[in-house]
């Protein structure tokens, strides 16, 4: 069979014989569809949103020790009001789900209300203090919830979660800090027993090495120096003193411990000097006649005084003060002597001490540097809890970064969702579509010869006549019921209409009023 091009007469044919085929789907899906839409139940929708402020004091005076960010805290805020125990104590408060509870477990209603909290956030374009560059970050956010239940009380779920966000970030900030300065607390004290210890050890190798130290290296070769000078002095001292010795012991020699034994000396001198004089001089020369004189004076004081014993006490002046010279340089020798080796001691100590110098300042400086290494650990650690400290109080205080609710929750005045307009649209496409998907399947697949022109063209001989439908009793009576179900179809089509229309308005309405407020 040749290809046929329909004409709009043919179409309009085509329509009056497949009209229920292209009404009943079409009026069957919009009907389906205004029942769904008008018969979901409505669920509300209550909106807060939260602004994440920063710090009032500026980080270079006082440093946070709260270092998460924005994100991750939320994160874990979150984590921790979605327990089982928090959603659970909200749920009994309220009596939400009550429907959903007389069928499921609690987990599938704790589930369900997960799934009806949401959490989004508000980025803006910021410059990054560090970098200078541009970066997103969160400034803010907004918590919502939705649900079935009346609006007052889904306005009251939504205000509760956001306190419960307020008051976990306060007591998370406030617990991280309390956190930091309690375990740089412990750690101080650690610190400190460690730096106490190493001092201990410190003083115990001083003492046992207190004149090895390499602070008192100068200290001793100073000493040795002055010990070597004063052993040079003393032994120039101990050389005159021996000379000394040496001359008194001459002198003394010469001396007789008595007078007596000096003047019999005396005597024998003058008698020699006599011998001498007279074989040069005269009797009458003076000296002779002196020498003469002296001879006979101490002639007579010899005969006439004791002789002592030889050997007895003495009693020349000369050779007593001699003596005690004498005595007084050996006494000097001695001291002199003790002095040296006192000195020589000490010189050898010193040597000691020195050498051991090396060998002990490794032991000691390694103390040291563990000591320093301490210390410096300990000051670090005093001057980072001087600050968690300061930073606890600007947690406490809330002068730190902090969630402030600038939008509360408000009372919704109408349904968030199902989307009823939607709803109704999106049917009356699906039915219009099913309808004449309908009447075209059953056209196509519809082989019937409808008019002449399709009769002599299928059998190539022309057709002499044609026979007018004829309409009997029982066609008309149901052509008449058709008619009725049609004006039943059209009322339900303009019923479904006008609630359609009723929902457009509103949301026209809506839509001019957020258009006006942008506007002006």
């Amino acid at each position: 069979m040749e290809e046929h091009e329909m004409s709009p007469n043919e179409y309009l044919a085509v329509l009056k014989r497949r009209k229920w085929s292209l009404l009943l789907p079409t009026i069957i899906v919009i009907l389906i569809s205004a029942l769904v839409a008008l018969g979901l139940p409505p669920v509300y929708k209550s909106v807060s949103t939260i602004l994440i402020e920063e710090q009032e004091i500026p980080a270079d005076f006082v440093m946070a020790t709260v270092t998460s960010y924005a994100e991750q805290r939320l994160q874990t805020i979150n984590q921790r009001i979605m327990s089982t125990g928090r959603l659970l104590e909200i749920i009994n408060r309220l009596d939400l789900y009550k429907d959903l509870r007389q069928k499921a477990t609690t987990e599938e209603v704790i589930d369900a209300m997960r799934e009806d909290i949401s959490l989004e956030y508000i980025s803006a374009e910021v410059v990054d203090r560090k970098t200078g560059r541009p970066a997103t970050a969160t400034i803010a956010f907004t918590l919502s919830y939705e649900g079935q239940d009346q609006p007052t009380t889904i306005q009251k779920v939504a205000n509760i979660l956001a306190s419960l966000f307020l008051e976990e970030n306060l007591q998370v900030r406030e617990r991280q800090a309390m956190e930091a300065t309690s375990f740089l607390e412990d750690e101080l004290k650690k610190v400190r027993t460690k730096l106490d210890k190493a001092e201990q050890e410190i003083a115990v190798f001083k003492k046992a090495h207190i004149n090895e130290l390499p602070e008192v290296l100068q200290i001793n070769l100073q000493s040795r120096h002055n010990v070597e000078s004063a052993i040079e002095r003393l032994d120039e001292q101990l050389r005159a003193l021996k000379e000394r010795e040496s001359s008194l012991q001459s002198e003394l020699a010469n001396l007789t411990p008595t007078l007596e034994l000096e003047d019999v000396r005396r005597l024998e001198e003058l008698k020699l000097e006599l011998n001498r004089l007279e074989t040069r001089f005269t009797d009458e020369y003076p000296d002779v006649i002196k020498t003469r004189q002296e001879i006979a004076k101490l002639s007579s004081k010899i005969s006439s005084d004791d002789m002592r014993e030889v050997g007895g006490m003495p009693d020349n002046p000369a050779y007593i003060t001699m003596s005690s010279q004498l005595a007084s340089v050996k006494s000097e020798i001695d001291s002199v002597k003790r002095q040296l080796a006192d000195l020589e001691k000490k010189k050898d100590n010193l040597n000691k001490w020195i050498e051991s110098t090396p060998h002990v300042e490794e032991t000691y400086n390694t103390l040291l540097t563990e000591r320093r290494n301490w210390q410096a650990k300990f000051d670090d650690l005093s001057r980072k809890l001087m600050e968690a400290n300061v930073a606890y109080g600007l947690e406490k205080d809330q002068k730190g970064e902090r969630f402030t609710l600038i939008d509360p929750a408000r009372l919704p005045e109408k349904p968030y969702k199902p989307n009823r307009l939607a709803i109704f649209l999106i049917g009356i496409v699906l039915g219009i579509g099913a309808g004449v998907g309908t009447a075209a399947l059953l056209e196509f697949s519809d082989e019937s010869v409808r008019s002449s022109e399709m009769l002599s063209n299928a059998t190539s001989f022309p057709v002499l006549a044609a026979i007018p439908v004829i309409q009997t009793q029982e066609d008309q009576q149901r052509r008449k019921t058709r008619s009725v179900l049609m004006v039943l179809a059209i009322i339900g089509i303009l019923v479904a209409a006008l609630v359609a229309f009723h929902f457009l308005v509103m949301d026209l309405n809506v839509f001019w009023a957020k258009l006006t407020r942008r506007m002006f």
